[in-house]
């Protein structure tokens, strides 16, 4: 059976859909195919409805995430990295995002990043369309989306644009929502976000980016603390973070050697320490290269976003000291390890210990409470368009 009700079952006996749900009916009255294309990638493998359409169907009814697009619609050959730019959520992270939304009937939402239009769907199933704004960045995305909507019988305002930047119009709203990841929330989800209204959005660097931040609105600030372990594709107006290790790896000769006695171990295999990290060490990513041939040696890679920079952290089991070689204007190993043994000097605290407050001027990660801010977030790099 792959319907609306298969994926209520699922979701139900996963306890991501409990007893009373305000979202149940969206889940089950909302068919999921009408937002997807023929070919959808699911589990690294390709679906071709035409060619298989009950796995197909099977697909679309699991709670799996789903790809629609790559490297933004554009074919850039066989040789390019293969970067996923738009999907349908899994629907599991769906309901936990929802849920920390917390909308309620007769709210206003603005929903940054349409994808394919069914979250959006869900939105105006509980709300109403006149009561939901989405908007995407690419043209072909948001018309489909809104193409998709209209099939399913809803018509929210449907708009393309940077949804960074918010609207030109229609706010305030009482939610804002991403679905996407990014690096710093923008102030313009601030500003038009009523006074007690909310923010949800996934967050992070290229480091660490598995947090939902959740924010609530007052006095032209937005604050709260992070919770969830989503993976959400990131915004396109940043560089990217993340690829192909052969078209960041340049200059291999010419790399600065020295040595440390902090473990890479305890660094890329602890995801408090990674959070902690990512909080100041950002527009950078890691990559964990395990050896094949039973040492249990490791390399943990560092990249920078714009490729200038690299760096390589030799992990040895019992060793006390291990080999980093470092390239470019940046000491990529050096700003981890600093940053690493700050929260070392902290006392190694939880990620849920954290909380972000966003103003005008910027936005600062504090522990556990907002006078003690730790780390002031710097800005994204942009892509220049």
């Amino acid at each position: 059976m792959s319907t609306p009700e298969r994926l209520v079952q699922i979701l139900t006996n996963k306890g991501a859909l409990r007893p009373g749900s305000p979202w149940a009916d969206s889940v089950a009255e909302v068919p999921r195919e009408l937002f997807l294309p023929g070919v959808i990638e699911a589990d690294d493998r390709t679906i071709d409805r035409t060619h298989t359409p009950k796995r197909w169907a099977w697909a679309v009814y699991a709670d799996l995430p789903l790809i629609t697009q790559i490297n933004e619609g554009q074919d850039l050959g066989e040789d390019a990295y293969q970067r996923p730019t738009s999907s349908s959520s899994m629907p599991t992270i769906m309901l936990q995002m929802l849920d920390l939304l917390d909308t309620r009937e007769g709210q206003r939402v603005f929903e940054a990043g349409a994808g394919t239009g069914y979250n959006a769907a869900w939105l105006c199933h509980r709300l109403g369309s006149d009561y939901v704004t989405t908007m995407d960045v690419d043209p072909v995305v948001a018309k489909q989306a809104e193409a998709n909507l209209a099939k399913a019988g809803f018509t929210p305002r449907a708009l393309c644009g940077n949804a960074e930047n918010g609207t030109p119009d229609g706010g305030p709203y009482d939610r804002t929502i991403a679905t996407f990841t990014v690096a710093d929330i923008p102030y313009a989800w601030v500003e038009q976000t009523i006074d007690g209204g909310r923010i949800v959005a996934p967050w992070g660097g290229g480091i660490y980016h598995y947090s939902f931040a959740v924010l609530d609105v007052h006095d032209g600030r937005a604050s709260g603390r992070f919770v969830g372990y989503p993976a959400f594709m990131r915004t396109r107006t940043q560089l990217p973070q993340g690829g192909r290790q052969r078209d960041f790896y340049h200059h291999e000769d010419d790399g600065t050697l020295s040595r440390t006695h902090v473990s890479p171990r305890e660094i890329s295999g602890d995801a408090d320490a990674l959070f902690w990290i990512d909080t100041t060490v950002r527009d950078a990513w890691h990559r964990v290269g395990e050896a094949d041939d039973g040492s249990e040696e490791a390399t943990l890679w560092l990249f920078s976003a714009d490729r200038s920079s690299w760096a390589t952290a030799e992990y040895v089991p019992g060793q006390t000291e291990y080999e980093v070689e470092q390239y470019g204007p940046r000491c990529l190993w050096d700003e981890v390890e600093a940053a690493y043994q700050k929260w070392v000097d902290r006392g190694r605290p939880e990620r849920d210990r954290a909380g972000l407050t966003v103003t005008r001027e910027g936005q600062h990660v504090w522990l556990d409470n907002e006078d003690n801010s730790v780390a002031t977030v710097p800005a994204a790099l942009r892509i220049q368009s």
